[in-house]
C-alpha cells in the first residue's frame, strides 16, 4: 500500500512517532513541534496501514475546538467520514458513555449536566439551609474542595478526616451536595469523569467490552491530565491496549486546577517497554526566541529534558523595556503596536500577555486612546451569558421539570411574585419529603400550605412549564427555543436595563434561537439514544464549561499567560516581568513545585511568539491600591544577555536592569544641561487636576513639557514653566 501521503512532510522524529510499533509510546512534543500533525497521522497510520478499525481507536483531548480540528483533519487525510470515530474531549466522551449506559451508572435517564455557575448556586443554598455561617464555609471554597476530591477519584465516604473538624465539615457538605445531585438527576463536570471511571470499575463485563473494542488509545496534552483522567485511561487500556500519549512536561501549567505533570514522568513507570520519542524541531519561532526559552526552562530541575531548535532564521533580538511605572509600560507597548500597524501589519497578529487579569486595565485604556481595536481573550462565552442561561433553564424544564437547579434559576425570572420566603417553604417541603422542587411545589398547591398570593404565583409557574411541555412535544428545536423565550416573557426582565445592554441581550437570545434551529444531532449522541433536545442542552453545558476563548476579528489580543497556551502571534508582549508579579508572589513563598510551574508558564509565554518577543517590567507599580517597588523577574536573569536588546526609555534614561540600579539621567544635548525638578515616576500635585505621576518629558528650557498621568482625569501634557506642579 502506498503510504507516502501519510508520511509526507513529516520530519524524522515525527515519522518515528507515527509508525511506532511499541505497545506504549510517549511522545515528548515541544512547543510548536507539530504534535497535532503527529496524532492525526498516527490515526491514519493505524487505520490505513495497520488495518485497525476506526471504531477501535479512541482519541482524546481537552477542548471541543481541538477535538473538532482533530476530527476534521482526520477525515480530510483518510477521505472517510470521521463520525463513527471516538474523537473528543475527556468530558465529552465520558458524557457519551454515561448516556449510553445510564442504568449501569446509577443515573436517571434524562440526567442534566450542572455547570459551574449552577453548582455554586446549589452549594450556597445547601450551606444556608444547614444553618452554617456562609463566611466561614463559603460556597466557592466548597465547590473547589468537592471538585478537587472528585478529580482525585474520592467520594465522601472514602475521605478520611481523622476526627479533624474542618475536614469533617467539608466532607459533610460534599455528602449533602452529592445527595442533592442524586435526587435531582444532576451531574457536574468533575462527576462526568468520576462516574465514567466508576462505570467501568463497577461493571467488569462492560469494561471488557470496551477494552476489546477500543484497542488503541491516543491522548493529547497528556501533561494536563489529572488523577482521575489518568486512572480512566489506565483502566481502559488494561494489559492489552496500546497507548500513545503526546505531552510536554515543560508546558504543564495547570497544577492549580488538578493537572499532574507527574503523569508524564510516571508513564514509563506505569507501562512496560515504553518507547520515548522527542519532538524538538520547532516550526513556529525564530532561533533567538527558542534559545531564550530553552535557557529559561533549563533552570527547572525535575524535567525529562529536550531542546527546541529550528531550521529557520535567527530572527531579531528579544527587546526588554525597563519602564518607570505601569503607565510608562503601557505607553511604550501601545507605541510599539502603532509602529507595527504603520508598517502594514495587522492588529490580530499582536498579543499582550500578563500574569494577572488586573493588568489588562491600563493596556485597554491606552489602546482606547490610540483608537486601536482590541479584545480581552477568554472573556465571557456565549453560553455563559445570563440571558442565555435563563432561556436554557426554561428549556431544561421542558426536558425535565425535576431539574431543581433550573427551577431555582427561573422560578422568579422574570419576577412573578415568588419571593425567598415562598421558595424557602418549597425547599423545606422538598427536603422533608425527599422530593424534587417541582413535585414539592405541586404538593404545596394540593395541600394549600402557601398564602393565596404565593399559591397563585407558584401555580402559574407550574402551569407555564406544563403548558410548554404539552405543546412543544413534536416541535422542532428552533421553534421550541423561540416559544420558550416568548412564553416566559424573559425580555421583560431586561427592559429596565440601559437600552444598549437590553438590545445586546435580545440579540443574544435571537442568536440562541438560530443556534437551536441550526443544531444537528451528532452521530455519537444519536448512538447514545439522545433526543435532539437532550443533545443540544448537553452541548450548551459542555461548551460553557470550557475556558477556550471565541474567535476574533482584526484586533489586538489581551490575555493572561494561562489563556495564551495553544496560541501563537507574530508580535508578542509579556508585561509585568517582576518578582512578586511574575513569578507570582505565592510561588516564591509557598513550598513545592509552584516556582517551577511559574517558570514553565514563562516558557509557554515566550514560545507563543513567532517573529518578535518584547518583554517589559516596571520599577514602580501601583496595584490593588498600593505602590510596590519590585525587582526585575528572576526569569529575565536566566536569558543570555546576547539574545536581548535593552530599549532605552524616553530622555535617554539608563537603567541597567541586571543590577537594578536607580535611573541615571543624561543630557539629551551635549550643550544643554537638563535640570528636571521632578524625576520620572515622581508623584506630583496640580491645583486643577489633582494628584498624578510623571511619566515623560520632552523639549528643553522654557519649552519643556511634562506628561503627567492624573488619577482622576488621565494623562495630560503640561508646559513645565506654567504647570505649577508640586511634589506630593
Amino acid at each position: 500500500m502506498d503510504v507516502s501521503h501519510i508520511l509526507d512532510e513529516l520530519n524524522e522524529a515525527q515519522r518515528q512517532a507515527v509508525t511506532s510499533e511499541s505497545q506504549h509510546t510517549l511522545v515528548l512534543a515541544g512547543a510548536g513541534s507539530g504534535k497535532t500533525r503527529v496524532l492525526i497521522h498516527r490515526l491514519a497510520w493505524l487505520i490505513q496501514v495497520q488495518h485497525v478499525s476506526p471504531m477501535s481507536v479512541l482519541a482524546v483531548t481537552f477542548t471541543n475546538k481541538a477535538a473538532g480540528e482533530m476530527r476534521a483533519r482526520a477525515q480530510n487525510l483518510l477521505q472517510v467520514s470521521a463520525r463513527p470515530m471516538w474523537i473528543g474531549t475527556f468530558h465529552g466522551i465520558a458524557h457519551r458513555l454515561l448516556r449510553m449506559h445510564w442504568q449501569e451508572a446509577g443515573l436517571q435517564e434524562n440526567f442534566q449536566i450542572l455547570d459551574a455557575d449552577d453548582q455554586h448556586r446549589v452549594l450556597r443554598r445547601l450551606i444556608k439551609e444547614e444553618g452554617m455561617d456562609e463566611n466561614q464555609w463559603p460556597a466557592r471554597q466548597a465547590q473547589w474542595y468537592i471538585n478537587a476530591r472528585k478529580d482525585e477519584g474520592q467520594r465522601p465516604d472514602a475521605i478520611e478526616h481523622m476526627g479533624h473538624p474542618m475536614t469533617a465539615t467539608w466532607v459533610h457538605i460534599y455528602q449533602l451536595y452529592q445527595d442533592y445531585c442524586n435526587r435531582a438527576g444532576l451531574v457536574d463536570f468533575a462527576d462526568l469523569l468520576l462516574r465514567a471511571h466508576e462505570l467501568w470499575l463497577h461493571n467488569p463485563s462492560l469494561l471488557d467490552h470496551y477494552r476489546n473494542r477500543m484497542t488503541h488509545l491516543l491522548v493529547d496534552e497528556f501533561q494536563d491530565t489529572n488523577a482521575i483522567q489518568y486512572a480512566w485511561i489506565r483502566l481502559l487500556a488494561g494489559d492489552s491496549g496500546s497507548v500513545l500519549v503526546v505531552g510536554d512536561d515543560d508546558q504543564s501549567i495547570y497544577g492549580w486546577r488538578g493537572a499532574q505533570v507527574e503523569n508524564v514522568q510516571h508513564f514509563s513507570r506505569d507501562y512496560s517497554a515504553v518507547q520515548t520519542i522527542k519532538l524538538e524541531q520547532n516550526y513556529r519561532s525564530t532561533a533567538t526566541i527558542l534559545d531564550a526559552a530553552n535557557a529559561v526552562i533549563a533552570n527547572n530541575e525535575d524535567r525529562m529534558g529536550k531542546k527546541l531548535w529550528t531550521a529557520g532564521d535567527k530572527g531579531q533580538p528579544i527587546t526588554l523595556y525597563a519602564a518607570f511605572n505601569e503607565q510608562d509600560e503601557a505607553r511604550y507597548v501601545i507605541e510599539q503596536i502603532e509602529q507595527w500597524l504603520s508598517r502594514g501589519r495587522r492588529a490580530e497578529e499582536v498579543a499582550i500577555v500578563y500574569r494577572t487579569t488586573a493588568q489588562s486595565r491600563l493596556f485597554e485604556e491606552y489602546l482606547l486612546r490610540a483608537s486601536v481595536a482590541y479584545r480581552v481573550y477568554g472573556g465571557q462565552r456565549f453560553f455563559e451569558r445570563a440571558e442565555i442561561r435563563d432561556a436554557l433553564a426554561y428549556l431544561r424544564l421542558v426536558q425535565n421539570p425535576n431539574d431543581d437547579a433550573a427551577i431555582e434559576r427561573v422560578i422568579n425570572t422574570p419576577t412573578r411574585g415568588i419571593g425567598q420566603k415562598t421558595l424557602s417553604t418549597l425547599r423545606l417541603q422538598a427536603r422533608e419529603s425527599s422530593l424534587p422542587l417541582w413535585q414539592a411545589a405541586q404538593h404545596c398547591i394540593q395541600q394549600n400550605v402557601l398564602p393565596p398570593r404565593a399559591l397563585g404565583a407558584v401555580h402559574g409557574f407550574i402551569e407555564l412549564i406544563s403548558g410548554m411541555r404539552e405543546r412543544m412535544a413534536d416541535w422542532t428545536l428552533g421553534k421550541q427555543m423561540q416559544a420558550v423565550i416568548e412564553d416566559s416573557k424573559l425580555v421583560t426582565q431586561y427592559e429596565k436595563e440601559p437600552r444598549e445592554k437590553m438590545e445586546s441581550r435580545v440579540e443574544n437570545l435571537s442568536e440562541l434561537v438560530n443556534a437551536a434551529d441550526a443544531f444537528v444531532l451528532p452521530f455519537e449522541d444519536e448512538e447514545a439514544g439522545m433526543t435532539e433536545l437532550q443533545s443540544f442542552l448537553s452541548h450548551a453545558a459542555l461548551e460553557a464549561g470550557e475556558t477556550q476563548g471565541e474567535a476574533w476579528d482584526d484586533c489586538v489580543q489581551l490575555m493572561t499567560l494561562h489563556s495564551a497556551k495553544g496560541l501563537e502571534f507574530p508580535l508578542l508582549f509579556i508585561a509585568g516581568m517582576e518578582d512578586g508579579l511574575f513569578p507570582h508572589q505565592r510561588s516564591v513563598t509557598e513550598a513545592g513545585d509552584r516556582l517551577e510551574e511559574e517558570r514553565r508558564l514563562c516558557y509557554v509565554g515566550m514560545t507563543r511568539a513567532r517573529e518578535q518577543l518584547c518583554l517589559s517590567y516596571a520599577e514602580s507599580r501601583r496595584m490593588y491600591g498600593s505602590q510596590s517597588h519590585n525587582r526585575p523577574s528572576r526569569f529575565l536573569q536566566e536569558i543570555p544577555s546576547e539574545l536581548m536588546q535593552e530599549v532605552r526609555p524616553r530622555m535617554q534614561v539608563q537603567r541597567p536592569w541586571a543590577s537594578h540600579k536607580a535611573p541615571v539621567y543624561k543630557k539629551s544635548n551635549s550643550n544643554i544641561k537638563q535640570d528636571w525638578p521632578f524625576q520620572l515616576g515622581a508623584s506630583v500635585r496640580h491645583r486643577k487636576f489633582g494628584d498624578g505621576t510623571v511619566i515623560s518629558f520632552e523639549g528643553s528650557g522654557e519649552h519643556t513639557r511634562v506628561q503627567v498621568n492624573f488619577h482622576r482625569t488621565g494623562a495630560k501634557w503640561l508646559v513645565l514653566a506654567y504647570a505649577n506642579l508640586s511634589a506630593v
